[in-house]
């Protein structure tokens, strides 16, 4: 039995890191419900293979994919690109983006102190990884809001990580911007309550993805969160996807300011390698 589409036909999800990981997942899952998407990436000519895939995944729901290769950070391009979506909604005053998901997954994994001075973080690699993960955020919201592109039943989330509360060798600069992405969550939500919009930043457990591979040390962190997590098994993509879809939905119009865990009670469960049940 076909599942009556939960999204308006001229309802559009803006995907910030739509090219892989958890923004990939939540432009599809998000299209399955009948959300159009514009997703925003920066790739390459070795990894187009997965952003073709993803546009035809999403073709093949009958949704529009309108996908933009740029860096998400560089103020001049962000503008052309809420300008290029102002023009392709022109001449329809309903079409709206309903969802903006931050998921951009670009910053220096170096620490912040070492005997060989050169190894540590500098300061522009560090406001370059605040800049990206972080304060990106408020500026594409700004950019939705002065345009009118995002109306009252707006939907912002932000993906942050249990490294906004806990520290992690080499993630320190990452840890900064997941805290400061909260704080702006939290901020985005009282300034535009008033407007009918929620933000909420989703926590996602220890997830198998590109961005986790870049860390050193990442397979330690999938046998740890696979042993501790009460599900027995890791987060993976989808599971944010589809709670992403439920957040969305008209009826979550009061969750707001929330940082919210989708991870299985992973975070929650101090020790790995304990049995939290018999066997």
């Amino acid at each position: 039995m076909k599942t009556e589409p939960r999204f308006k036909p001229n309802e559009y999800a803006l995907i910030l890191g739509a090219s892989s990981g958890f923004g990939g997942a939540a432009a599809v899952e998000l299209a399955k419900h009948g959300m159009n998407i514009i997703g925003v990436h920066l790739d390459r000519q070795a990894t187009m293979a997965n952003v073709q895939h993803i546009i035809r995944d999403i073709k093949h729901t009958g949704r529009d994919a309108i996908f933009f290769n740029i860096n998400a950070a560089d103020a001049i391009k962000r503008n052309e690109t809420l300008d290029d979506i102002q023009e392709r909604f022109h001449g329809s005053s309903s079409n709206t983006v309903k969802v903006l998901v931050h998921s951009l997954a670009f910053g220096t994994l170096k620490p912040f102190f070492s005997k060989k001075p050169e190894e540590t973080i500098t300061q522009a690699q560090m406001e370059m990884t605040i800049d990206v993960m972080a304060n990106s955020l408020v500026y594409w919201t700004q950019g939705l809001l002065s345009r009118h592109l995002m109306k009252k039943g707006g939907r912002i989330f932000g993906m942050t990580s249990s490294g906004g509360h806990t520290s992690i060798p080499f993630y320190g600069a990452v840890s900064a911007a997941k805290a400061a992405l909260e704080a702006h969550i939290r901020q985005i939500a009282m300034e535009l309550g008033h407007l009918g919009i929620t933000a909420n930043a989703l926590m996602a457990g220890v997830t198998d993805t590109p961005a986790l591979r870049k860390i050193p040390g990442s397979n330690t962190m999938l046998d740890v969160a696979l042993s501790k997590n009460p599900a027995g098994r890791l987060t993976t993509p989808e599971d944010v996807a589809r709670a992403i879809v439920l957040l969305a939905d008209d009826s979550a119009y009061w969750v707001s300011g929330n940082t919210i865990g989708v991870d299985g009670g992973e975070d929650v469960v101090a020790f790995s390698g304990l049995k939290a049940r018999p066997e």
